[in-house]
């Protein structure tokens, strides 16, 4: 009689300085995007779970904010949000740029991670555009750091992961499934609607607008023909206003077709979104303004 495989499963937290391409990789291993991704730095504010099942096993991934020196109450919790997976899961992912050797934001990571019981695997990220002779040296360098379990270079963009999920399959402990075959994420379609629009906010304004706006689901009512959307995206100040606005409106006209058209093809189903801009001065301050936008939760 043949014995079946135990079941293995588990958590595995992916950090890195902002902008390294977490979000890219995620969305990489789930063959989906559920994570927002921009050229622009401090994108991913929330922890977001994606689930990868494979045969006899399921990998719960956590995509966090980027790990840097905070300039504001937001910041700080979205820091702490990163240093908190290193006690909740079963392999770190630390990513690393292959275009550059190890800085100081990269050697601030480490340092965090120094009484880490938790095995870390190091991904040098973005290989696809460096020559394949600096990756050694580079390689090394990030040796002399620190002890990592593995070291794999990938490009998370061309979706080239180097057996990075049979690493981590190996190391995974024997264990439950937390979520059904289907599932994509733990966050609700409000969330992922509202992550989208923010993601058009990064990808079409400029400057300080990105950071300084956030986006609420006010409403999300789904009928059997179309679901209704109506999000508010919140900004500091009145000036900020005028420009996500825009001209007769189109700046923001353009964000929610943008954002309306992505959120069709996520969801699979119809949607009418209706956009508006409020001011709340200092929102990345106050904290129930933090707690609104879903920043700052009750474990904080």
């Amino acid at each position: 009689m043949v014995e079946e495989k135990a079941f293995k499963s588990g958590f595995v937290s992916i950090i890195g300085r902002p902008n390294v391409g977490k979000s890219t990789l995620l969305n990489a291993l789930l063959g989906e995007k559920i994570a927002i991704i921009s050229d622009k730095p401090q994108t991913t504010r929330n922890r977001i779970l994606g689930i990868v099942n494979k045969p006899g096993a399921q990998i719960v991934f956590m995509d966090t904010p980027g790990i840097h020196k905070p300039m504001h109450k937001m910041n700080e919790f979205m820091v702490q949000t990163a240093l908190r997976t290193y006690n909740e899961v079963d392999i770190i992912l630390m990513l690393a740029e292959a275009t550059t050797p190890p800085g100081s934001g990269d050697q601030f990571i480490i340092q965090t991670l120094s009484k880490v019981k938790t095995p870390v695997f190091l991904l040098i990220n973005k290989i696809d555009i460096i020559n394949k002779e600096a990756l050694l040296p580079l390689i090394q360098q990030f040796d002399k750091l620190y002890h990592f379990s593995e070291i794999i270079p990938i490009s998370a963009l061309k979706k080239d992961l180097h057996g990075l999920l049979d690493a981590i399959l190996k190391r995974l402990p024997q264990g439950p499934q937390y979520f059904p075959d289907d599932q994509l994420t733990d966050q609700p379609e409000r969330f992922v609607v509202a992550e989208i629009i923010r993601e058009k906010i990064f990808e079409l304004t400029k400057e300080e607008i990105p950071y300084s706006s956030a986006v609420v689901i006010e409403e999300m009512k789904e009928d059997p023909e179309i679901t209704h959307v109506h999000a508010v995206v919140i900004v500091e100040r009145d000036s900020q206003k005028g420009i996500l606005i825009g001209r007769g409106g189109s700046m923001l006209k353009q964000i929610g077709t943008h954002a309306r058209q992505d959120a069709e093809r996520l969801l699979g189903t119809k949607i009418f979104l209706k956009l508006y801009v409020k001011v709340k001065k200092g929102w990345r301050e106050d904290e129930r303004m933090l707690k609104d936008v879903g920043i700052l939760t009750e474990r904080d």
